[in-house]
């Protein structure tokens, strides 16, 4: 719909992007093959178009003879090279130029050889090379139209006029300008290809820093419910049964769930652009988390309610308290915990307490689940506290804005 409204106003596609049929000649596809198409048909329009010319200009310039074809097609022909030796091809047509014109031969679509090398050199950043040369093709004129034309072809020949040195100055910058024109699109066509590349690269650093934290917030929920119950069933295995079958239950139920979520971030991938078959979770879940933590042994008082948010910040609300209470199961020595959920100030305060003691080196929480809860955080442009309190135990503080709650405010 987006590229759509776009090609419907503005400059058309080829014009934004660059020409479909032709890429930069200093990208690596044009400098794998040769311009022998192109280069072919401007030499048959040389070589015939100055046959023309020589028809018209007969009796002012000297006839076409098999030296002046020779030049035509050398000129030409130096084409092919024009995006592999720019400079060379530049100053080599110039002065093939220079040669037929001081030779006498008429003037006709032979100066465009020098147009279409000026423009490769410019286009392939020799810009001076280009300038030089048609510099010095228009001084090697001015020689021979005011001074070598009494010693030069055609006999009889007077100099020529000062507004005809106008006329081949206004061409010469004409080139020149049309060249800078040309040298500066497809600048901007390079800037482009390289920020959409890099607008694409980031979009998909992004989808996969937000499907890595998706999976490690599930997966680390659920595994670590089974493993504690695991240890349960094998620790009652044997004494009391009836309790090892509930946590077998239990075990299947958190695997389920956790298989569920796993294939509704999966589908993403297959599918990106199609809605979501399952809503994505939130704070209205929380009870869920609440019998997941006490089928793990954690008891979890919550206190407050969460207002109605926006579904990015109620996913990311669910996913952090999620990733806290897992932090308590699998680190603190505390089988209590308290969730607090209150609004400030046009925010979202979430804390999450337990009373510990932290029972391993990494208890502070440097991993990855931590880094994660302050991802979503920041996407939201939220803060994470995290950390030991003063007396004993560790405390996860989130601060969410709810920008639909601040729009509402200033209305």
């Amino acid at each position: 719909m987006e590229q759509q409204q776009v090609r419907r106003g503005g400059p058309p596609a080829w014009w934004r992007h660059g020409p479909p049929w032709r890429e930069a000649p200093d990208d690596e596809g044009r400098a794998a093959r040769w311009p022998w198409r192109s280069t072919a048909l401007l030499t048959v329009f040389v070589v015939l178009g100055s046959n023309f010319a020589a028809h018209a200009q007969e009796g002012e310039r000297a006839a076409l003879d098999p030296f002046a074809r020779v030049l035509l097609f050398v000129a030409a022909g130096q084409l092919l090279w024009r995006y592999r030796r720019s400079r060379a091809v530049v100053f080599g047509t110039a002065a093939t130029v220079a040669v037929y014109l001081g030779a006498g031969y008429p003037y006709g679509p032979v100066l465009l050889t020098v147009a279409v090398a000026c423009f490769g050199a410019v286009v392939t950043g020799h810009r001076r090379a280009a300038w030089a040369a048609l510099g010095t093709l228009w001084a090697a004129h001015v020689l021979v139209a005011h001074w070598l034309y009494r010693w030069l072809p055609p006999s009889g020949d007077g100099a020529a006029s000062w507004g005809q040195e106008i006329v081949v100055a206004t061409w010469v910058v004409a080139v020149v300008a049309l060249s800078e024109l040309a040298r500066a699109r497809r600048e901007q066509w390079a800037r482009e290809r390289a920020e959409r590349a890099q607008a694409a690269r980031r979009r998909a650093d992004e989808e996969r820093l937000r499907i890595a934290r998706e999976l490690h917030d599930v997966l680390a929920h659920s595994i670590s419910v089974i493993n504690v119950q695991a240890g349960v069933g094998l620790a009652l295995l044997d004494s009391d049964p009836e309790q090892a079958r509930t946590a077998l239950t239990t075990i299947k139920a958190a695997s389920k769930e956790a298989l569920g979520e796993v294939r509704q971030v999966l589908d993403t991938l297959r599918a990106p652009g199609d809605a979501p078959r399952a809503p994505a979770p939130g704070l209205d879940r929380l009870p869920e988390l609440v019998e997941a933590a006490a089928d793990a042994g954690l008891t979890v008082r919550v206190e407050g309610t969460a207002p109605r948010l926006p579904p990015g910040t109620d996913l990311a609300a669910f996913r952090i308290v999620q990733e806290a209470l897992t932090n308590v199961v699998r680190h603190s020595g505390s089988r209590h915990a308290r969730v607090r959920l209150a609004t400030d100030g046009g925010a979202l305060r979430l804390s999450v307490d337990d009373d510990g003691p932290a029972t391993g080196a990494d208890a502070g929480g440097s991993g990855n689940g931590l880094a994660g809860m302050r991802e979503r955080a920041a996407a939201l442009g939220g803060t994470i506290e995290a950390g030991p309190r003063p007396d004993g135990g560790f405390r996860v503080v989130a601060v969410l804005p709810l920008p639909a709650r601040r729009e509402e405010e200033e209305r």
